[in-house]
């Protein structure tokens, strides 16, 4: 059987309004080089979707590292923090979807909700046979003929085609076939369980002495470790791991500051803001106006 491809060329990108429109696609088809590794998780106010095409990586997902084969696709919801390894050498090639489509159809809500319940999966990774995947990614390569169109109707034959390629996710989620497999040494898989623990509990006090004692290994060799593995130190990880959640609910809910601070494992509010200061180099109040500034509805649909 002739492997299946996607259309897309090197370089090519589409997108249908903006981020912080109540509705947006940007389709990015690109190479990763191991050089543009992200230094740390982050996270978005949107849905996220990675395809990789060819070679191997590496997905880092709430601390827990997953690995990555060709045409797997990864399924990020909103506000969750991860990012992606690519490995040295030939850098991979991979289409990266970024969207966001509101739920304003009366008397779909139900199917609405379970169709992107396929984000919420405990592992939110799918890989399926090429028969499957032919037929599941099929409205992509649709999506880029759309987009060398010139039509009137081209945003909505755009949308219509990404809904149909989730909906073929959700329609055959039963054949997923990802096993999670060991990745990496072991003392980098028992590193990254150690974030991942972090992830799990940075709302409450967390000492590197007590995070030792639960992994069964000394402070000094964690400390160690920890440092060579993840590029950070114990404190500075916990410290981002509790700022990134809290710039998530800063910016996805109206709650009080002292309560974000108090709720994501500070001892005091001072302490938080001068450790959002020093990361994000304003307040967390600034933080919050200047992002409600810039996440104004625009009007413009632009086709790249």
């Amino acid at each position: 059987m002739v492997a299946w491809a996607l259309s897309y060329e090197q370089g090519y990108s589409i997108r249908v309004n903006r981020p912080g429109d109540p509705l947006f696609y940007h389709l990015d088809y690109d190479e990763r080089s191991y050089e543009l590794n992200m230094e740390f998780q982050h996270f978005h106010d949107f849905y996220e979707i990675c395809i990789l095409l060819d070679h191997t990586a590496a997905h880092i997902i709430e601390g827990n590292l997953y690995g990555m084969q060709p045409y797997d696709i990864v399924l990020l919801r909103p506000s969750l923090l991860h990012k992606t390894q690519y490995p040295r050498g030939t850098p991979p090639r991979r289409l990266m979807i970024r969207f966001a489509v509101p739920n304003l159809l009366p008397g779909l809500e139900p199917d609405h909700q379970a169709l992107f319940a396929i984000f919420d999966e405990p592992i939110p990774i799918f890989r399926f046979s090429e028969e499957r995947r032919s037929e599941i990614l099929a409205p992509l390569n649709r999506i880029f003929a759309w987009s060398q169109q010139s039509s009137t109707v081209q945003a909505m034959a755009i949308h219509h085609q990404f809904v149909e390629f989730l909906c073929g996710i959700h329609r055959y989620a039963a054949e997923n076939g990802y096993v999670r497999e060991e990745t990496g040494s072991s003392i980098s898989r028992r590193m990254y369980a150690v974030a991942s623990y972090i992830h799990g509990h940075y709302r409450q006090e967390l000492s590197l002495g007590e995070v030792a004692r639960h992994f069964y290994i000394s402070a000094h060799h964690l400390s160690r470790q920890f440092n060579r593995v993840t590029g950070f130190t114990f404190t500075e990880y916990v410290q981002m791991t509790r700022i990134r959640n809290a710039q998530q609910q800063l910016l996805n809910s109206g709650d009080k500051i002292t309560e974000i601070a108090a709720r994501c494992g500070f001892a005091s509010f001072s302490q938080f803001n001068r450790i959002f200061n020093k990361h994000n180099g304003m307040s967390p109040s600034a933080y919050r106006r200047s992002h409600a500034l810039s996440d104004e509805p625009r009007r413009e649909r632009v086709f790249e």
